[in-house]
């Protein structure tokens, strides 16, 4: 690392810590030649190659960008907007891999999707999945309603429990 004041070629690190979003490392170096201090910031860089074979960096602001025109008339915040792509970014570097191809990124946005709005992932996945026919939509809405009566059963189900010692107190 060349040092911003001297240009001396080298320094040394005097204390590196994590950012507070856990995505860099904050390096406070020192230059041996003029003695001042700098920091520096380091983050791992994730790389998306897209399918003409073009690679880019990894950008939450695309991400936003693509998911948004799904959300069209939804009642989807920008804010959610923004958590979905950091949990989409978190998704993606969790694999341990440098790059990435532009399906897995695709992927990684459907769950999380899901979870936000049923809509917005169905608008999302009919482009991003190439639904070709009625039949693909209806098995998407098929799955969405099967899920949803589980989730229905389970919920219920837990309502219906009653602790056994709120029981015995009602007696």
């Amino acid at each position: 690392m060349h040092c911003p004041f001297c240009q001396f070629p080298d320094s040394r690190v005097v204390d590196s810590r994590t950012s507070d979003d856990g995505q860099s490392i904050r390096r406070r170096r020192q230059c041996p030649d003029c003695g001042r201090r700098f920091s520096t910031s380091e983050t791992a860089s994730l790389t998306v190659v897209k399918r003409s074979g073009v690679a880019e960096p990894f950008s939450r602001d695309k991400v936003i960008t693509g998911v948004r025109k799904a959300c069209q008339g939804r009642p989807v915040t920008a804010d959610q907007l923004a958590r979905l792509a950091q949990q989409v970014e978190e998704a993606v570097r969790t694999a341990g891999r440098a790059e990435v191809d532009a399906h897995d990124v695709g992927v990684a946005v459907l769950a999380p999707l899901r979870e936000l709005d049923e809509v917005a992932y169905l608008r999302y996945a009919s482009v991003y999945q190439a639904f070709d026919s009625l039949e693909d939509f209806e098995a998407a809405i098929a799955l969405l309603r099967a899920e949803h009566d589980v989730r229905s059963t389970d919920s219920a189900d837990s309502a219906d429990a009653v602790p056994e010692d709120a029981a015995v107190r009602s007696r």
